[in-house]
């Protein structure tokens, strides 16, 4: 039997747990793996590449909102990502899925819902709670900012993330072991991609396709 990896990120160790046991005691040959944080993820991924799908959370430490799914779209494009959360906001929904995601999972659902969702994703299908899309709603600019961030790399969402939290030019180069002078071009690149002329505008847009405001980091 082929064995089928997947990797669940959240930062709450009784919910990864439990997620866990649902999915290896429910879908055969389900090898799960676990990380509390996208740092976390991206060690395992870079390291074990040959993963089937991939289980977020939306709100960890450093991660805002759709960040983390844009992040690993664009680091690993290969490896579908489904949303699992506690959020219920059917706009949100809309954008997760503008974005590329392949799921959005409530965390109130029933193992055999979830368990469900999972193996539709597994088999290349796109889930999502039933009646969601019917109230979906679209969000015009949203989506234009979600389509601008689509054309930044991998490390240039990386830094627009650090951004977010607020971070210095000089932290951004220590976190990610470049030079400052790397990421001056990474901002200056990010600026120029999201059509903005400033960092605090480049933060806002970015809040802008999750619904959360630069005074709430």
């Amino acid at each position: 039997m082929t064995e089928t990896r997947i990797l669940i990120v959240d930062d709450h160790p009784l919910f990864r747990e439990a997620l866990r046991q649902a999915i290896t005691g429910g879908i055969a040959g389900a090898s799960v793996h676990l990380a509390g944080s996208l740092d976390a993820a991206t060690a395992i991924l870079d390291s074990e590449d040959d993963f089937d799908l991939i289980l977020l959370d939306l709100r960890m430490p450093g991660v805002q909102g759709l960040s983390g799914l844009i992040y690993l779209r664009a680091q690993y494009p290969n490896v579908p990502v489904a949303i699992v959360t506690a959020a219920d906001d059917p706009g949100l929904l809309a954008k997760a899925l503008n974005l590329n995601a392949s799921g959005f999972i409530p965390k109130t659902s029933g193992i055999e819902t979830i368990l469900a969702a999972v193996t539709a994703v597994l088999k290349g299908d796109v889930w999502v709670p039933a009646g969601a899309t019917e109230t979906a709603t679209a969000d015009r600019e949203a989506e234009d900012i979600a389509r601008r961030i689509a054309t930044l790399t991998a490390q240039q969402i990386r830094v627009l993330m650090m951004l977010r939290e607020g971070l210095l030019n000089k932290q951004i180069a220590y976190e990610l072991d470049v030079s400052e002078a790397t990421i001056k071009a990474h901002v200056s690149a990010i600026l120029q991609k999201l059509s903005v002329s400033s960092r605090t505008q480049a933060v806002i847009a970015a809040a802008r396709i999750d619904g959360v405001t630069a005074a709430e980091h």
